[in-house]
């Protein structure tokens, strides 16, 4: 592919700047989407885990919920269904110039709408999915280990979060990385809700330059990069775990 690429009519300097800021923000967005969806899923699993019914029965509902509808629909419902319950001019609020200036050249800005909506749409999708992992992480924490905690006078709420989850998250680390990479993947259909992530700059390249295999070669070999980048941070924190255990 890239020899292809490299052969062929090559992309103006200017499109291959709209693609970067394309991927800078699929980029952004995967970061932001992993690290709620990490958190949100620990309190998911903890819910799913606790005992108590008034806990975990919605836990439950909600990942049902967010797992067995298609994440394009849950997108264009943050984008399109949930606006319609906003205050008159809320939307043209949110619309507007995302910047506030404060005093001189310090402003302070926020993302666009497009980007929350899909942050929304795409946090509660993965969370579903990340609470499953770090919730098979608990199942292999040995039992000894709450017993252990309990014992000292820890809460059950002290020993989850004290002592399972973390072991939990450890444990379901090779998982959790599949996960994250789907995420990555997944902010490709905010496309559908005007994102200007790099699959949809990606598609305006090509609108317009009629250069379809270089636009989209050049998207596939970020995306390839983005996902070789999580997969090679995984392999050397397992391999830095692994030698810390060997010393011990």
């Amino acid at each position: 592919m890239l020899s292809q690429l490299l052969s062929g009519p090559l992309l103006a300097p200017k499109y291959l700047y709209w693609m970067w800021q394309g991927f800078l923000t699929t980029l952004w967005l995967t970061v932001m989407v992993a690290f709620c969806a990490t958190l949100l899923g620990m309190a998911l699993a903890a819910a799913r885990s606790s005992g108590l019914r008034l806990l975990s029965t919605p836990a439950t509902a909600y990942t049902s919920l967010f797992r067995n509808t298609p994440l394009l629909v849950q997108l264009l419902f943050w984008y399109f269904g949930l606006p319609s319950l906003f205050p008159e001019g809320a939307m043209d609020w949110l619309n507007a110039d995302p910047r506030l200036t404060l005093f001189g050249p310090l402003a302070l800005s926020w993302p666009s709408y497009e980007f929350l909506a899909a942050l929304c749409g795409l946090v509660f999708y993965s969370t579903a999915y990340v609470s499953e992992e770090i919730r098979s992480g608990m199942r292999g924490v040995a039992p000894g280990q709450a017993l252990a905690g309990a014992a000292i006078g820890m809460t059950r709420w002290q020993v989850l979060r004290h002592v399972v989850l973390p072991q939990a998250v450890r444990l379901a680390l090779p998982p959790l990385l599949g996960q994250y990479m789907n995420i990555l993947k997944n902010t490709s259909l905010t496309m559908g809700i005007g994102l200007a992530e790099l699959s949809y700059t990606s598609r305006q390249v090509e609108s317009e330059t009629f250069l379809a295999f270089q636009a989209f070669g050049f998207a596939t070999l970020l995306y390839i990069a983005a996902i070789a980048l999580i997969e090679s941070a995984g392999h050397v924190h397992l391999r830095a775990r692994r030698a810390r255990q060997g010393r011990t």
